[in-house]
């Protein structure tokens, strides 16, 4: 079984001997091939470039026995495409070519020509296609609307984004016609990787977690459901909201075919509760997960990280669709040996 057969079959909930892995942000600072090509360009120049966006993909799988290869990218270049540039400041962090406040800005964004705009991305799919010649699975990606939105209201990045959170809250019609809009691109987008050769496409609703309960729905998984619905039946999408544990059992009946947890959730008891949801039931559907090491033990030990990989391996036995995976993105003080050594534990796990 290759990589590649192995990381649809735990998406399908197929029993395995072992489990697949790979890691969200595979690439970056923590590997020294990647500084190195930092060193020369700046991150907007390596996403932009197909070539280089395909060799910062691959770096992570010549280094370490993964499974899956995900696209070298950002959220951020659907607003981009849409009108509303970014860029990263000196002192680090994110800004927004303008902060989206007004009717006549959200008009004037357009997804006319957005295909075109994002060529790149699809190019950059096809050249990792090419290169993983059908072994890895190739994962596309993309920010969900709500996090998107996040990014695009506050005018830059935000620990807890109040002006998105005030324009759902205060008006709504301006916050539809946003998510709208973000939506209907995301749905473009999300049909060009598929096309350009990615196996899955993975939803990061990074900042679900910061919606109110009862609001969850409305300002973020109504729009993500959306955008689901609007692919080929049955493409596995792969859902990660950090902080939303209290929303599972919604998420699952997003249609996403694996939900990506954080750390802090009980990953065999979000299992056995999503076996027992009713609603899955009626329909038929299970809903494979993914997680949910904590990124932080990637700066401890080896010693460490194995003894927690193996401890989650096990809690995990005879539980068929489960994909190792952090709980969140690999940090930059990631050491490599750590790295390996996760990798190393699942690969030779029986």
């Amino acid at each position: 079984m290759t990589s590649r057969e192995r990381f649809l079959a735990a998406c399908a909930c197929r029993p395995l001997p072992r489990p697949p892995v790979w890691i969200m942000r595979q690439a970056g600072r923590y590997l020294p091939e990647y500084r190195a090509l930092k060193d020369r360009h700046s991150f907007i120049e390596l996403v932009r470039t197909p070539a280089l966006a395909a060799e910062v993909t691959l770096q992570p799988l010549r280094r370490f026995a993964l499974d899956a290869a995900i696209l070298f990218s950002d959220i951020l270049v659907v607003p981009e495409a849409l009108g509303q540039g970014y860029r990263f400041k000196e002192e680090g962090g994110i800004a927004m070519e303008f902060r989206l406040e007004t009717r006549a800005q959200l008009d004037r964004l357009s997804a006319d020509g957005l295909r075109e705009k994002l060529g790149y991305v699809g190019e950059t799919l096809r050249r990792l296609r090419r290169e993983l010649a059908g072994e890895k699975a190739l994962l596309g990606f993309g920010g969900s609307p709500w996090t998107l939105a996040c990014y695009m209201v506050e005018g830059g990045g935000s620990d807890d984004f109040p002006r998105a959170l005030r324009l759902f809250r205060d008006d709504r019609a301006f916050f539809d016609a946003l998510l709208e809009k973000l939506t209907a691109a995301l749905i473009e987008y999300f049909r060009m990787q598929i096309e350009s050769g990615a196996d899955a496409i993975q939803i990061f609703d990074s900042w679900g977690g910061l919606i109110a309960g009862p609001d969850y729905e409305p300002a973020s998984l109504q729009w993500i459901r959306r955008l689901i619905a609007a692919l080929p039946a049955d493409f596995p999408v792969i859902l990660y909201a950090k902080g939303t544990a209290a929303h599972l059992a919604e998420q699952a009946a997003s249609g996403a075919r694996v939900l990506s947890v954080d750390w802090t959730v009980d990953l065999p008891a979000a299992h056995d509760a999503l076996a027992q949801n009713p609603k899955l039931k009626t329909q038929n559907r299970r809903v494979a997960l993914q997680g949910n090491l904590d990124p932080a033990l990637l700066g401890t030990t080896p010693d460490t990280v194995r003894r927690e990989t193996l401890h989650l391996l096990e809690s995990m036995r005879g539980r068929p669709g489960y994909i190792v995976n952090l709980g969140h993105g690999i940090r930059p003080d990631a050491r490599l040996e750590c790295v390996a050594a996760l990798v190393d534990a699942v690969t030779t796990w029986k």
